[in-house]
Order: C-alpha cells, then structure tokens, then sequence
C-alpha cells in the first residue's frame, strides 16, 4: 500500500511523513524528490532545460511509479509518499501505473486555509547554502499557490481524503492520517486496475461518429492522454468483438452489428511497452438521441467529447493520431488499410 500525501508547496508534507512512518508498522519514506536529484546527474542539461518541473519529464513519473514498486517487492509494508501533484493527468499516470502493479494508494491532502499556507511559507527555513534558495524555495511555494487552488477547485477534493492541518502540529496531522488510513475513512483511490503486458498485445478501438461526422474520443484515468473506445483482445475473443464488448462497457452503447475494419497498425515495442497490433473499426454514426445517451463508467474514463480530424491532432498522442487518420482516410475510401508504426506500408 502507499499513502500519497498531497498538498501545497508548504503544507508540511514531508514533515507529517517522517511523523506517520513511526505511526503506520512497518512503514518506509519515499521521496520522489530524490528522483528529480538523480536525474540533474542523468540527462543532459539541454533537455533539462526544456521543463521548469521535473513532473513534466516523462521519466521523472515512469521511475516514481518504477521505484515505488521496487522499494514495495524489497520491503513490503507500506510506504509513505509526500509529493505535490496538481495536474490530473500526472495523477492518473501515476497511480495508474501503480493500479497496473496492484498497489493501492491511499490519497491524502494536507488542505490548511490559504492564509495559513502562506504565513508557513513566509517561515520556511532556507538553507544557508542553497543558491537562490530564496527564489528556488519560497517563491516557488508562492508561485504554485495559484495551481494548487485550480485543483482544488477542480478535482482535486473529490479524489483525496482532506485533512484541515491549520491547527495541527505535524505529529497530530499523522495521527490523523493513520487513523483515517487504519478505519478507512481515506479510501483506497479508485483508478481501475489494468495490469501492464507482458508480452505483445492486440488491442481493438472503435471509432464511433456523431450526425456531424466527429469522431468519438474518450479520456482514460488510467493513462495518459486521450483515446478510442477500446482495449485488448482478450484470449480466444474476436477482436471485432472485443471491439463491441469494450464500447458497451465503456459507453453504454451496444452496437448491434459487427463493426467494419479500418486499420490494421503494427506498432513497434517501445521499452518498457512491448506493441502489438493495433485495429480499429468503423463503429457507424450514432443520431443525437444515441449521442446523449453516452455513459461513461466512473473511475475509468474522465470524460468523453467528439472532435474533429483538426481537433483531434490536439488530443491524441502522435502515433494514436497517426492511426486515426489513415482509419478516416480508408473510412472515406472503403477499404483498409495495414500501417507498421502509423505509416501504410509500401
């Protein structure tokens, strides 16, 4: 298990974990702050550059997930994260990554009043030989106050269990945390469980069309970025089927007939993912009183809109785009095509 402790730059997170490690038996602290560290001596300085935030590093969030599962099969027990994290979509890729491995996490936010937050950050010690620690410590606190009031506004309350730490010392703000981790009263995140290939896979993706002729496009919380209706072919199913299967499950539409190909696409393995084939299919247009009825099933997918080819450039990951519009050019012909990469194969 994991208890990810959220909050403010300044709430006091890493204060209150060393605190509850010593409440929770057989508990370890892990600070992804560390990784950020690591990777100053990693990558080069250029692509370092390029982000302001380690968050936004790809690898920063791939080897939080990765040594927070290792530290797990080494040490068992439970590990105690303090990490801000204020973008959703970090969030999901993260725990997502952690639901593929079958760990639960418990999400907790440390949530003072502003005010409070702010006289904290005005009395955070900087250290003497910090460079600019001035700037790199305290402004950054001020500075991310902003964000941190977005998603709390957003999203960020209906996911985390809030504990108000504005008259709390941090050992009573531990106190809290375990005994609302111990009754379950900070519930176990319900990002869906979908356990990482480990092999070559063949995932089926409908696209479904409105009266417009938008495409269906749908947001997973499991993953970053958005997606066809889809996912893997089970062993023994059909992919048209599985097609099928996963459009009800994930939009409560049933499709009453087979759904034609479009695309067939080899995608290659990409360490650690493994590739496979990749199919979609021409689920037809859906009237508007089909449209509306478009359920999504909780803590699978966020959200769901219909986009244009245009639109969906902005949406997709590049090799999902790919996909897609070689499916709407073979849509627009009537006939498939086979892609290797996202690219039609000479």
């Amino acid at each position: 298990m994991i208890v990810w402790i959220n909050g403010a730059f300044g709430a006091g997170k890493t204060t209150t974990a060393r605190e509850l490690i010593e409440l929770i038996p057989n508990s370890t602290l892990f600070d992804p702050e560390v990784i950020g560290g690591g990777l100053t001596h990693l990558l080069p300085p250029k692509r370092l550059a390029e982000v302001g935030d380690f968050q936004d590093l790809p690898i920063w969030r791939r080897l939080v997930i990765d040594t927070a599962a290792a530290l797990l099969a080494e040490l068992g027990g439970t590990l105690v994260v303090p990490m801000t994290l204020l973008r959703q979509e970090y969030r999901d890729e993260i725990f997502g990554g952690l639901a593929a491995r079958r760990i639960t996490v418990r999400h907790i936010l440390l949530a003072p009043a502003e005010t409070i937050l702010r006289e904290r950050i005005a009395g955070r010690d900087i250290p003497p030989d910090l460079p600019d620690g001035e700037i790199r410590v305290r402004q950054w606190s001020y500075d991310h106050i902003e964000p941190y009031r977005a998603a709390l506004a957003n999203w960020l309350t209906a996911d985390a269990h809030p504990v108000d730490t504005g008259a709390l010392t941090p050992y009573e703000t531990a106190v809290r945390i375990a005994e609302a981790v111990s009754s379950g009263s900070a519930p176990v995140s319900d990002i869906v469980q979908t356990p990482e290939p480990t092999a070559e896979t063949v995932a089926a993706g409908v696209l479904l069309f409105d009266e417009q002729d938008r495409v269906l496009l749908v947001d997973p919380t499991y993953k970053a970025g958005w997606e066809f209706p889809g996912g893997v072919v089970e062993p023994g199913e059909a992919p048209a089927r599985a097609g099928m299967r996963e459009v009800a499950e994930e939009t409560g539409i049933r499709l009453a007939d087979v759904p034609r190909l479009l695309v067939v696409d080899w995608e290659r393995p990409r360490p650690p993912g493994y590739g496979g084939l990749r199919l979609l299919f021409d689920g037809g247009r859906l009237d508007s009183a089909e449209a509306g009825r478009v359920l999504l099933p909780g803590p699978e997918l966020r959200a769901w809109r219909f986009v244009t080819e245009q639109e969906a450039a902005d949406l997709l990951p590049p090799v999902r785009y790919e996909r897609l519009r070689w499916a709407l050019r073979a849509r627009e012909r009537g006939a498939a095509l086979y892609l290797e990469a996202g690219v039609p194969a000479p």
